[in-house]
């Protein structure tokens, strides 16, 4: 009969061999007296390695459960004693026997408590990748991706990491991270070849075990400043990307630290994919993010000075605040020089948004290759028409086109065409205001185009306003339903006279949005001022930067 938990036979007869079936159960026993000394052990227990050898102390868990065992004072919250015993780990189970010894019967939850801890690093594990990934989609910024990536690999991978991503020209990012130390970014030349590994790494083929490299072969440029002790083991791994690979990632540990086990470097391929493909999305969004930038540079309307001693001033507001282009347009094409004519275009293509300011710059573009023909309004609204109705765009423009000129007494000339646009305005130094007569229609819908050219001349301190249907079409007032108007307009431009350009247009636009209803929808905004300045030369004068500049450079 084998002595269990609660059995009446006494363990402690283990020590003369009274029980030897006791002597033989396969699980350890071991028996502490009121003191907590081991008392007895069967065969199995002998077997154990205690602390010290020949030492009557059992493990500090075990003692301290005796302890409470023996005071009556058990702790509900503790649950089963449980600890390890030399290289193993057991649960304890008290039985007393007569002469007030405790038979503590040792059961082995080694592998259930390997198989916890497998459950419980595989739990941690994948919540480092949600946590990388989660942190890292935050960010769309390549080296911020890079930054965090290394800083997580040391977090949950190893004490330093190394993230190279692919080389612009001749020079790769390469990115150090060392546990709880800063993160540390550069752009360097570098021999992938002198890493093992490495190189195919960064063509995307499978990483290497492991075991495979050798530490001492890996070169001093890839190893964080402040490392301690020599490298121990490394692990190389691809960064997949969405189609090209996104880089690699160098694992190191020092000598002093276990090696990669086989999940590890599982887990690792599944850090690196993660990592991987956010680098891979932070790249194409900086790419599309630089593409769109070029882009809107050459939609963007010029910014204005004075050219050939005439002040030119201009503003811009799209229908949707997060835009930053829409329909509406303007360009100044300075002549060659004073004695040419400077040639303003500004315009309003049907509809709002991305699809109107494509239109916009084949528009923009059609006129500045229409330049040479820029003294004939007409020959240019017709060529443009042209142009329009051979698109495939379904849309059409209003134009206005001024020719500009400044005389040798400092007025300005100017030759006004309108193509189905709003007559420009011009505003005298004693605050008169004169709306110009020219008309015809718009360009883009009618097979023929026609128009009516007049001109004006400008004194020192008078402006001539352009100005698109967004400003007299903002819908606001009292009841909010209530158009702004082209004599609501002109009543405000009558306390303007003499009034800079830049000033004029900056009022021009603060009256329209200071008349919508707020968060009502409202069409584009543009405003040109043509001004002859009072007094001053042309001295000094430059071109504005866009069309208009490269048409100065061309001439």
């Amino acid at each position: 009969m084998i002595s269990s938990p609660g059995s009446s036979a006494d363990p402690c007869d283990a020590r003369d061999g009274s029980v030897p079936a006791w002597d033989d159960a396969p699980c350890p026993v071991l028996v502490l007296d009121s003191r907590g000394r081991i008392a007895g052990r069967n065969r199995a227990a002998r077997r154990l390695t205690v602390s010290s050898p020949g030492s009557d102390v059992p493990p500090s868990w075990l003692a301290e459960a005796h302890r409470r065992h023996v005071a009556g004072t058990p702790d509900p919250t503790a649950g089963t004693p449980a600890g390890t015993f030399g290289s193993r780990s057991y649960e304890a189970q008290p039985s007393p026997s007569r002469d007030g010894h405790v038979a503590w019967w040792l059961f082995d939850r080694t592998d259930l408590a390997q198989a916890h801890e497998t459950v419980r690093e595989t739990r941690e594990r994948a919540d480092a990748a949600s946590r990388l990934f989660s942190t890292l989609l935050s960010s769309l910024n390549v080296p911020r991706c890079a930054e965090v990536a290394a800083r997580m690999a040391t977090d949950h991978l190893a004490e330093a990491a190394v993230l190279i991503t692919p080389p612009t020209g001749h020079r790769y990012a390469v990115t150090h991270a060392l546990r709880g130390r800063r993160v540390v970014q550069e752009t360097r030349q570098i021999d992938p070849l002198t890493v093992p590994g490495l190189d195919e790494a960064l063509r995307g083929f499978p990483p290497v075990p492991a075991r495979w490299i050798n530490p001492d072969a890996i070169p001093d440029w890839v190893i964080p400043e402040g490392f301690s002790g020599p490298v121990g083991s490394v692990l190389v791994t691809p960064l997949p990307g969405h189609g090209v690979p996104a880089g690699a990632l160098v694992l190191l540990r020092s000598d002093t630290e276990k090696g990669f086990s086989p999940e590890e470097e599982v887990f690792a391929r599944l850090f690196a994919s993660r990592a991987g493909t956010a680098l891979s999305a932070a790249r194409l969004y900086s790419e599309q993010t630089a593409i769109t930038a070029t882009l809107m540079r050459e939609l963007l309307p010029p910014p204005l000075s004075r050219v050939h001693g005439v002040d030119y001033a201009g503003r811009y507001r799209t229908a949707l605040d997060h835009e930053r282009v829409g329909g509406d347009f303007y360009d100044v094409h300075p002549g060659p020089d004073e004695s040419a004519e400077t040639f303003v275009a500004l315009g309003d293509v049907a509809g709002k948004g991305l699809d109107a300011a494509v239109l916009t710059g084949k528009i923009r573009n059609t006129l500045h290759a229409l330049l040479p023909l820029a003294s004939d309004h007409l020959r240019v609204l017709r060529m443009l028409n042209g142009a329009l109705l051979t698109s495939h765009h379904a849309r059409f423009a209003t134009l206005v086109l001024a020719s500009v000129k400044r005389q040798d007494d400092g007025a300005v000339r100017l030759r006004l065409t309108s193509a189905g646009h709003l007559p420009p305005l011009v505003v005298r130094a004693d605050g008169r205001v004169e709306e110009m007569p020219t008309q015809g229609t718009l360009v883009g819908a009618l097979p023929e185009v026609t128009a009516r050219t007049v001109e004006t001349v400008l004194a020192p301190g008078d402006t001539c306003l352009l100005y698109t249907d967004g400003i007299t079409e903002a819908r606001g007032g009292p009841l909010g339903d209530e158009l702004f108007g082209e004599e609501r307009l002109r009543q405000a431009l009558e306390g303007c006279g003499g009034m800079p350009g830049e000033a004029l247009v900056e009022h021009v636009q603060m009256l329209a949005a200071q008349w919508l209803e707020p968060g009502s929808r409202h069409d584009d905004m543009a405003v040109v001022a043509i001004t002859a300045p009072r007094g001053g030369t042309s001295a000094g004068d430059r071109a504005p930067a866009g069309a208009g500049g490269r048409a100065r450079r061309k001439a």
